[in-house]
This record gives C-alpha cells, structure tokens and sequence, in this order.
C-alpha cells in the first residue's frame, strides 16, 4: 500500500470523496504542515500551529495510480484560492500536496505544470506541494464525519452537494 496527503479545505469533505475510489483501502483525517507536535482540532483552528487539515490515503496503486488521485483532488477543490475554501478561511484550509517520495513529487509539480498549460482555471494555481511532514491523526469524532453526521448542517448544505456532484462526474 501507498500512503498520499492532501490538504484541500475542511477534511470532513475531502475524506468522503476519497472513501468513494476503488484502491483506496483507508482515508484518514489528520493534520500535517505546521510546527506543533500532536496538535488539537482547537489548536489548529487558530491558524497559530502552521498545520493544514489533510486527508491521508492509503491506496493501492496496481488498482489506483497516484495520477489519478491527483485528479481526483484538483477536481473536488479549488487550487486558485490561497487559505481558502469556500467559507472555510485561514492557513489549515490551504491547498497542499504533501508527497511522500520523489515520484510523487515529480508526478504532482507535472500535473500542476499540465493544468496550467492548458488554462483548465481562470486564476493561478496556489497549492503548495511540499515534502511529507508528521502525520497526526485527527481525533476520533472527525473520522467518516460525514457518514456518521448527514443530517448535520454543515453536513448537507456543503458537503453532500459537493460529493453528490463528484458522484455525478464520475458516473458512480
């Protein structure tokens, strides 16, 4: 199994799309990015511990390559706004690719190198793609948010029209 990290806004809202692919064994939510060690949902909150909310996604490449979980990420997020996702603003919603190896590396600086060159977003792109830092697992009542909490506001008014409409796209 390989293990990804993206950071693409509220991670209750990363983590069911991610759950959605074949050759994805686990998605965690977590935290990643900042200088704190073992920091708190409050904490990094504040935008004080420099850490952005991941999701981190053990997958099978064989079944699902890493490319295309990079689609999968530039497409349920917007990589043009800086710190922010919709209402969701500060620095733990930032757009970021934390990669793992070298070839996710390379793999993500092309992707990004490729969507500009074919002007797919009206704005430049601003995720950061940095190298892997501590992972930090997010505390138990975050984990599938969604699926556990539907009814939830925030749960319907946001996230159940963005998985709906990536369901949609992919014809799942």
């Amino acid at each position: 199994m390989m293990i990804a990290t993206f950071g693409g806004g509220c991670f209750w809202c990363t983590e069911v799309i991610f759950q959605q692919l074949e050759g994805v064994n686990r998605v965690q939510p977590g935290y990643m990015g900042g200088a704190r060690a073992n920091p708190t949902y409050e904490q990094v909150c504040t935008g004080a511990t420099g850490h952005a909310e991941v999701t981190q996604i053990e997958y099978d490449e064989t079944i699902l390559p890493y490319r295309e979980l990079l689609a999968v990420f530039f497409k349920t997020h917007d990589p043009t706004t800086l710190n922010r996702q919709g209402n969701d603003v500060g620095t733990q919603y930032r757009s970021v690719i934390f990669y793992h190896d070298e070839q996710q590396h390379t793999e993500a600086k092309e992707f990004v190198k490729q969507l500009e060159a074919n002007n797919v977003y009206d704005d430049p792109i601003v995720t950061e793609i940095s190298p892997a830092q501590p992972f930090y697992v997010a505390e138990n009542y975050h984990h599938d948010y969604f699926n556990n909490n539907p009814q939830n506001p925030y749960c319907a008014a946001v996230i159940a029209p963005k998985l709906q409409k990536f369901l949609n796209a992919s014809g799942s």
